[in-house]
Order: C-alpha cells, then sequence, then structure tokens
C-alpha cells in the first residue's frame, strides 16, 4: 500500500512544522505549528491552509511549543472537528500556551491598527482569539506514553519521550490496509540534548520504513555539559553582569526555559555563589506554565527540588502590565526573565527599548535564535536595531549561554537516529535551517546510515508518496504558499530596517548641515523617482 506525506510547515526553516499524511481512508496531522521570525514568512500564518481543515480527520501532536501547536485554534476555526491527540502534560501546557497567543495576536493587531489608521490603511484581524483557542482546546484528548493506539480506521500510533520539553514525544505510526504490508513512519517531534537536566534521553523504536527528523542544530556539536558545569557557567555570568546600576536581561521561552533558568538562579543565590538580587519572571505565561510543571513535578529528573525552587521567594512573578512597567522603578542589579526566547515579541522587547542603549547592561541569550529575528541581530553584534520602529543603539553587553538547549545537537541527532537501526525507505530533515540539514544530511550519507536519495529535505509544500521499504517518490505539489528559496530568511522587512539604521547613521555622521541636505536630497530625489514623482 501507499500513503502521502506533505510537508506544510518547517520545510528547510524551523519553525511551523505541520505533516499531512493521506490514507486510503483517513487524512491526518502530525502538529499544526505556527510559523515565526521574518515577517513573510510569518505572513504563512494567515494564508489559507493547503487542505480544507474540515477534510482532516486527527491531528497528532508531539508537543505544545507554539511553533508545533500553534495553529490549531486557526484549523478548528476554519472547521475541523476530529480529535487533536496529545500526552497529558502536553495538554496542560496547552491549555495556558494555546489561549496565550491568542491573546498576544489580539493585542499586537490591536497596536498594527493603531499605526494602519494613522497611515489610513485597512484594519487587519488576529488569526485566532484567546476564545479560539479555548474553544479549540475541546478537542483535546489524552494518550499515554509506550502504548499503541487506534487513532483513525487503519491508523495506529505510538507517543515515546523525546527528551525535549515537558510531555514532549516523538510519534510512531503505523499504516495497514487489509493483508498489505503496512506503511511504518516515526516523526521526531523536537529531540532533547542528552545532557538535559529535566528529562530523560529521548527513545524510539526500530523497524522502520521512514523517518522524519528534526535538524535544528544539525551542523553544530555541542558538548555535553553537566548540570553543575551549567550552573557555575551561568554563575560566572551573573557575576560579570553585577552592577549596582544595571539589570541583566534573560530572553526566555515561557516554557521550560524559564523554569530551568529560574531553578538554577535561585539554588545559586541560595548557595552564595552569585549575589542575591530580585528575579523578576516578568510573563504571564511564564508564570502559569510554571504551575503545570509543579503539578507534573513527579515527570521531572530532580522533580522536588525544582518544585522548591519555583516556589522560592528569591522569584518575582509579575502578572499584569502595570507590574510589569513599574519593574523599570527597581533600584540597584536584578534580573529580569521575560519571554520572548528570541526577542520578537512578549515583554522582552519593553526591557530591551529600556536597557540596550546602557552599558551597565547585559543581556543573555539562551536559546536558538532564528534568521531575520531580534534576538539574531543581537547574537550577530548588531550596533543598531530597531525595535518597535524605534532605532535603539546597543550598549548593553550581549552573552549567551548555550547549556540550556532543548534540542539535540549533530552528534545526537546522528546517535538517535543510529539507534533506530536501517531506515527501509527515506529520513526525511525538517525544522531546520538548509545549512544545518545540508551538514546532517551528508553526516547520515558519512556514516552509512543511509544511501544517495533516501534522504530527502523537502521544501515547503512538497508531496512525496510513501510505501513500504521503498525510497519515497517525490508528488507534485498541489499548492505552494512560499517561495521555497525565501521562507525563513531575513526578507525585505529586515533590508528596510537596516536601511533605516544605515541612513540615520549617515546623516548623524555627515560632517555639516550642508553634508546633511545634501544627502537628504539625493535620497529625497530616489524617492520621488520610485513615486514617478
Amino acid at each position: 500500500m501507499a500513503i502521502t506525506l506533505r510537508a506544510c510547515g518547517a520545510a528547510r526553516t524551523v519553525t511551523g512544522l505541520s505533516l499531512l499524511f493521506e490514507t486510503p481512508r483517513t487524512r491526518f496531522l502530525v502538529d499544526c505549528g505556527m510559523f515565526q521570525g521574518p515577517k513573510s514568512l510569518k505572513a504563512l500564518n494567515w494564508e489559507p491552509f493547503p487542505y480544507a481543515p474540515r477534510d482532516i480527520d486527527a491531528v497528532l501532536l508531539t508537543h505544545a511549543h507554539i511553533d508545533h501547536s500553534g495553529l490549531l485554534p486557526r484549523l478548528v476555526k476554519e472547521g475541523f472537528r476530529g480529535p487533536i491527540h496529545a500526552t497529558g502534560a502536553t495538554m496542560d501546557l496547552c491549555s495556558i500556551m494555546l489561549p496565550d497567543s491568542g491573546h498576544v495576536q489580539e493585542m499586537e493587531v490591536e497596536t498594527l491598527n493603531r499605526r494602519n489608521r494613522r497611515r489610513g490603511l485597512a484594519d487587519v484581524t488576529p488569526i485566532y482569539t484567546a476564545n479560539d483557542a479555548v474553544a479549540a482546546l475541546r478537542a483535546f484528548r489524552a494518550v499515554p506514553f509506550d502504548r499503541w493506539m487506534e487513532v483513525l480506521p487503519g491508523v495506529r500510533a505510538r507517543w515515546w519521550n523525546a527528551g525535549h520539553m515537558l510531555g514532549s514525544a516523538s510519534i510512531e505510526i503505523e499504516v495497514a490496509e487489509a493483508d498489505e504490508e503496512p506503511v511504518r513512519v516515526l516523526v521526531s517531534g523536537d529531540l532533547g540534548p542528552d545532557c538535559t537536566a529535566f528529562h530523560r534521553d529521548p527513545e524510539g523504536p526500530g523497524d522502520l520504513d521512514h523517518v522524519v527528523l528534526e535538524s535544528t542544530y544539525g551542523d553544530e556539536e555541542k558538548p555535553c555539559v553537566g548540570h553543575e558545569e551549567r550552573r557555575e557557567r551561568l554563575a560566572a555570568l551573573v557575576r560579570d553582569a553585577h552592577d549596582p546600576a544595571g539589570a541583566l536581561l534573560v530572553p526566555a521561552f515561557a516554557v521550560e526555559r524559564t523554569q530551568e533558568i529560574c531553578w538554577d538562579l535561585v539554588t545559586l543565590m541560595q548557595a552564595g555563589r552569585i549575589p542575591q538580587a530580585p528575579i523578576f519572571v516578568d510573563s504571564p505565561l511564564a508564570i502559569r506554565a510554571t504551575e503545570v510543571f509543579a503539578d507534573h513535578a513527579q515527570d521531572l529528573e530532580q522533580g522536588g527540588a525544582v518544585k522548591r525552587a519555583l516556589r522560592s521567594p528569591l522569584l518575582h512573578f509579575t502578572e499584569s502590565g502595570d507590574q510589569s512597567r513599574r519593574i523599570a522603578e527597581v533600584e540597584g542589579f536584578h534580573i529580569i526573565v521575560a519571554g520572548s526566547g528570541m526577542c520578537d515579541a512578549g515583554r522582552i522587547r519593553h526591557h530591551l527599548k529600556r536597557w540596550l542603549w546602557s552599558p551597565a547592561a547585559t543581556v543573555l541569550l539562551t536559546g536558538y535564535q532564528a534568521e531575520g529575528t531580534l534576538g539574531r541581530l543581537l547574537q550577530d553584534g548588531r550596533r543598531e536595531v530597531r525595535i518597535q520602529g524605534d532605532t535603539i543603539r546597543v550598549a548593553a553587553t550581549i552573552g549567551q549561554i548555550r547549556d540550556y538547549s532543548g534540542h539535540a545537537d549533530a552528534t545526537e541527532l546522528t546517535a538517535w537516529l543510529k539507534a533506530r537501526g536501517r531506515v527501509r525507505g527515506g529520513v526525511f530533515l525538517v525544522h531546520g535551517e538548509p545549512p544545518a540539514m545540508d551538514a546532517l544530511a551528508a553526516r547520515i550519507l558519512a556514516e552509512g546510515m543511509a544511501r544517495p536519495g533516501q534522504v530527502i529535505l523537502p521544501a515547503l509544500d512538497d508531496a512525496f508518496l510513501l510505501r513500504a521499504g521503498a525510497v519515497p517518490e517525490p508528488r507534485q505539489a498541489a499548492h505552494r504558499r512560499a517561495d521555497p528559496a525565501a521562507a525563513g530568511r531575513p526578507d525585505w522587512h529586515n533590508a528596510r530596517a537596516a536601511l533605516l539604521l544605515g541612513i540615520e547613521d549617515a546623516i548623524e555622521r555627515a560632517p555639516d548641515a550642508a553634508a546633511r541636505d545634501a544627502l537628504i536630497g539625493a535620497l529625497r530625489r530616489v524617492v520621488d523617482a520610485a513615486r514617478g514623482g
């Protein structure tokens, strides 16, 4: 028999994972994630799905991160009526993350519409609202780890621990029809590193026809750092950042990363290894996620210690906008942990606007920074950035700690795949930027885990016919939503921001008023010519 797989997201980019499987009797998705990063990539969130949501029979969800779950409310809003199968912890996290995502979109659209009205532009509407997200939660169904379930006629699935975040899973899928040989597929989801402090190492089955493997760090090797060594590195960074007139800003994903960092900061302060200072957790989502972690402490390694640290009086949880703004009144060194992890949304942006210009401040990046994001610009050493339309000169120290990564590196990805045994059909690399995917593909081939033609790097909306024991066969994409070569790359919005920064810098550096007038006049002539004036 044969089934069809279409890559509907996270194809040659790291966000928006969604895989459409079509069998002779059913159509189902694995994940339905939101695109994040450059504005041209985020625009895909508004485009029509490449299928009719009402025709999808079920969704199998690997984990709760928004780049895997974030379009589920829109799917339901537009007609999906099937079940969403996920682990219990993933359900609990989605119950706070999806409504929060809807709320963020409502707030951001409200801000955008105020600007649009001043410019005479039409209003836009959010992809979905918080109420839409709450409605979508009714479709969730809890599944256990390590147990086969018939999720649709002729389709059974089993969830394996992926070690990436609370509740995260790889999903094994078997499609069988009558007496035909079944097709066995494993979708890795996001795989955690071997040295994570919270979770067991990733697991998975063998005897597979096809594997869909994430490749976020497919071109990097990150040495395995023990928990105590990681804490000491963090301690050194905090000690270096400590300035009586400054602050340490930690952009962090609200779920998992925030809890790990707070656990370590509290433990270090209690042990006297870093100076005690207020730690502000400035994220309503992170606050609610922290309660979920406390409820699921038994699922975590050292769960009791984690739970105690997250209840420490050293942590100050700022729920409301007013509480967040009052952090600016704090005197003396303090630490702010706020979302988002790539600095492209959330409350971290107003803290960055307040502190980036100050040499007394330190910004500590703790996770992957996708191309085109503000976090990536800071990581790459950009000395000027634009935040919400304002130009900010970067004088703060920009630090980075890689030891909190929730993703396996190239060596760990390869080892995980090797542990699955010989894959008879294809290995699809997704959830990675092209350099990472190319490097991981080369490594897989070099180590003899696949033959040429078996390793596939799908572009957005590419489709393939999957058979038992056979190399996947490409199929014509019925609809392609974006230029595959451009999706996920820095786009014209990034170029515009860089141009505006360059213009401002050139005008300020001009030697006198006459030189400034000449430069402005030359720019005006170019603009007038482009407008046909």
